[in-house]
């Protein structure tokens, strides 16, 4: 049994304009499954596919308060492409946004709603990862992240260290989901997180005592009115076991 990563979830004020500049961020598509949902993949996707990490994007009335600690790292393939991005995101309605990085050959920008991403210059690692070269967590220690998560889900690691690990899909499509070690600690819950969901003949009850058993936590949610699972990685950060599909 495994799961793979499907989704980044969003909370937003309003779902439906986030939903509508990062669908022109991305060059996706934008649909909902219902009133205060926006949902959003590229066009033609067949869900799931690890070519692609698809967004939710979720209405809730809470105000983002400190920095996310999850976060999206953008793709480019040039100097020139890297500039070009980040003046078309400020027409969308991004700003320049500072988190202490200092001078470095990224950018480092927040979307409408104050969700810190980056504009990664040309690497060619990235070069076939699609418009998201990585979904990027916060951690205090990236070797037990990694290690968590290659035991959750059947993606390949890449590359492990203590400033950094990096994981890809094992067919070697899609963004990457990296751990980078940072100096804060997580304080409240995550307005970004990451959803899973395991293959279509696993057994859902079974992934979550497999993800327990292997250190994931109960967030002290109330899952009462939901259908799906709420679990908390080692380091605190919520995800969500989706139903196989």
């Amino acid at each position: 049994m495994a799961t793979r990563l499907v989704q980044i979830n969003m909370k937003a004020k309003d779902d439906a304009a986030l939903g509508r500049f990062w669908a022109e961020a991305l060059g996706w598509g934008v649909d909902s499954e219902g009133p205060g949902v926006t949902n959003l993949e590229p066009v033609g996707f067949a869900y799931p596919d690890p070519v692609a990490v698809c967004i939710d994007i979720i209405a809730r009335p809470e105000p983002k308060t400190v920095k996310n600690r999850v976060h999206l790292d953008l793709a480019t393939t040039s100097t020139a492409h890297q500039a070009q991005l980040v003046a078309r995101l400020m027409d969308l309605g991004a700003t320049l946004a500072d988190v202490g990085q200092g001078d470095v050959p990224w950018t480092v920008m927040a979307d409408p709603e104050g969700n810190e991403f980056c504009v990664l210059e040309p690497r060619p690692i990235y070069q076939d990862t699609g418009p998201i070269a990585a979904v990027v967590v916060d951690c205090t220690d990236p070797r037990a992240m990694a290690r968590f998560w290659d035991e959750a889900m059947d993606w390949t690691l890449h590359g492990v260290t203590d400033e950094q690990a990096s994981m890809r899909s094992a067919q070697g499509v899609g963004p990457y989901l990296e751990f980078l070690r940072t100096p804060d600690t997580k304080t409240v819950w995550n307005r970004v997180h990451l959803d899973v969901c395991p293959y279509p003949d696993d057994d859902v009850k079974a992934e979550e005592a497999r993800l327990r058993s292997l250190g994931a936590t109960d967030p002290g949610i109330d899952q009462s009115s939901i259908s799906w699972t709420i679990l908390a990685d080692p380091e605190g950060n919520e995800f969500c076991l989706l139903s196989p599909r």
